[in-house]
């Protein structure tokens, strides 16, 4: 049975996500750069101690939206049945339900902001990047684990297949998101993009005819 959050840890997630929408509604107002910290902890009312118990920076707390998800992605991924499935399969399903799992009534716009200005700001790009390569090792750890894999290249492979495929759903998500943006039709994105995965793999290289 899972136990109800206390009221201390509710005015902890309350406090987070002004954060989070403060940070994000300030930043597409004014640009990344055109906000400071202290900016958005007054527009809070919170201590820059206080942001600093939940987020390392600016970068982190306007990336939260997308991080959440995958932070979502590797709980699941310490839970999922090992049915014996293809790998590429597995972490599908794990993406999908994580998808589903933080997918509130906001999140989908939040995330959509936080990718739009992930676009337009390299320092968030370089801090995505980061945390990138820290969840793939993350995801190798938990699988390792849990899984009999081989020690080889095709875990991490596979992982990189699935953060490829990610990035493609989201990016032609986040091209052509309706207002409300729809998280069903991230996760379609996602099923599409994680179906092409086979066929890239032998895709052709066959000469343009002149």
């Amino acid at each position: 049975m899972t136990t109800a959050p206390s009221l201390r840890e509710r005015k902890k997630e309350r406090t987070r996500q002004a954060l989070i929408d403060t940070a994000l509604a300030l930043f597409g107002e004014h640009g990344f750069g055109g906000v400071t910290l202290d900016e958005v902890c007054a527009e809070v009312e919170v201590s820059k101690r206080t942001f600093f118990r939940y987020f390392t920076g600016k970068e982190a707390v306007a990336m939260a939206p997308l991080e959440d998800m995958w932070r979502a992605f590797l709980d699941g991924l310490e839970t999922c049945p090992a049915d014996g499935r293809p790998l590429l399969d597995l972490l599908e399903s794990v993406l999908l339900t994580a998808l589903d799992r933080v997918a509130d009534g906001t999140w989908a716009s939040r995330a959509l902001r936080s990718y739009r200005l992930l676009q337009v700001t390299p320092s968030m790009d370089a801090h995505g990047l980061h945390f990138c390569e820290d969840t793939l090792r993350s995801v190798l750890e938990i699988l390792h684990r849990r899984l009999d894999l081989p020690d080889d290249a095709r875990p991490r492979l596979a992982g990189d297949m699935l953060v490829a495929a990610w990035r493609h759903a989201l990016g032609g998500w986040a091209a052509e998101a309706d207002d409300p943006p729809s998280v069903a039709d991230l996760a379609a994105r996602v099923r599409e993009a994680m179906a092409a995965l086979p066929g890239s793999l032998t895709l052709p290289a066959t000469a343009r005819a002149l």
